[in-house]
């Protein structure tokens, strides 16, 4: 019997309820969620999964297995090859990648399953779930869990670790004016919440989660800036032509019209699909109060930023006037006073 099947569904931290809990077809919105950590291999991560939602394990190599047949669908457990060559360059190398994907290849081949046990202690074991309900992210607690009990190390357990745990939620809307609102929110915030998740060092380093360049911020966050999706779009490309943001956007704007897209970013790992891919997150295995509901929770607050005209109009005039400030002081501060925000250790 599954831990599904087992419990109640009730935690000690509740998913908070964004402002609009329906996708834009009217289905109750679904979270899919990409989590990182090593010292774990694929096989005893399938089995944590396995653990928790129940369903059968299929392993496809030694390095990527798949937990099919849950009824929340299929996961996928893989070794994460690319994280080696972002490691050995921030900038991207699709010719190092490949050549690193080569090398994975025959290093399984000639080891055969040896590689899936040696190669979790240096390259980063991935769970990629299927959307989930916000009713049900208490499994991906307690999947967190199960991978603590097994002895996942995450982000801060070495200074070459840069592990991430993902969010993409389901938009609530097909509509420019609705994805403008939840950019500007997120900009606004975006200093807040890296105070608040206390984003690691390597993790900035290597640039993984990029903040978004001021000048972007500035032109989005102004009160008068609400574009067509073709001007928004070619904004967006233009000043961010990489996955490599802390709000990744491509996905959802290659989802809405991926001629302008590819015609801008030719990287091929990106997937059209109608979420927010939220990349921000550190994945800190082995900390007490972490948590996947933790990190929701913390995204609700831009969601409902965005859904208050009244309070993201007052809030982007307040960012110019600090702005024009020669004295500036910290915008994170200043924004958390402004809508009574928590600090960090407290959401």
């Amino acid at each position: 019997m599954s831990f599904e099947q087992q419990q109640t569904g009730q935690g000690q931290l509740s998913p908070a309820a964004p402002p609009f809990p329906e996708n834009w077809e009217g289905e109750p919105r679904q979270v899919g969620v990409e989590i990182e950590f090593a010292t774990v291999s694929p096989r005893q991560a399938a089995e944590c999964v396995q653990e928790i939602f129940g369903g059968d394990i299929k392993t496809l190599t030694s390095h990527r297995i798949q937990v099919t047949g849950t009824s929340h669908g299929d996961f996928q457990v893989e070794l994460d090859s690319q994280y080696i060559h972002r490691l050995e360059s921030p900038q991207e190398s699709p010719i190092l990648a490949a050549q690193l994907d080569e090398w994975l290849r025959w290093f399984q081949s000639s080891l055969g399953e040896i590689v899936g046990e040696l190669a979790a202690t240096v390259i980063p074991c991935e769970i990629v779930c299927p959307p989930m309900s916000l009713a049900d992210m208490h499994l991906l607690d307690a999947t967190v869990d199960a991978l603590n009990r097994r002895g996942a190390t995450g982000t801060r357990e070495n200074p070459l670790y840069a592990f991430g745990a993902q969010l993409n939620p389901d938009i609530a809307q097909k509509d420019a004016a609705y994805v403008t609102a939840i950019l500007k929110a997120y900009l606004l915030l975006s200093p807040w919440l890296r105070e608040v998740i206390a984003v690691d060092m390597t993790r900035r380093v290597f640039a993984f989660a990029d903040p978004f360049p001021k000048t972007y911020m500035r032109r989005v966050t102004a009160t008068d800036y609400w574009p067509g999706f073709p001007q928004l779009i070619d904004d967006y490309v233009w000043y961010n032509p990489t996955r490599n943001r802390e709000l990744d956007l491509l996905p959802l704007f290659a989802w809405l019209d991926e001629p302008r897209v590819r015609a801008a970013v030719t990287d091929t790992r990106v997937k059209s699909r109608p979420t927010f891919h939220y990349r921000l997150p550190d994945a800190n295995f082995g900390m007490a109060d972490w948590t996947i509901t933790r990190e929701w929770n913390r995204w609700v607050e831009v969601e409902r930023l965005a859904a208050d005209a009244d309070k993201l109009r007052m809030v982007c005039d307040a960012y110019a006037e600090h702005e024009r400030r020669f004295f500036r002081g910290w915008w994170s501060e200043r924004v958390a006073d402004l809508l009574a925000l928590p600090g960090p250790g407290r959401i």
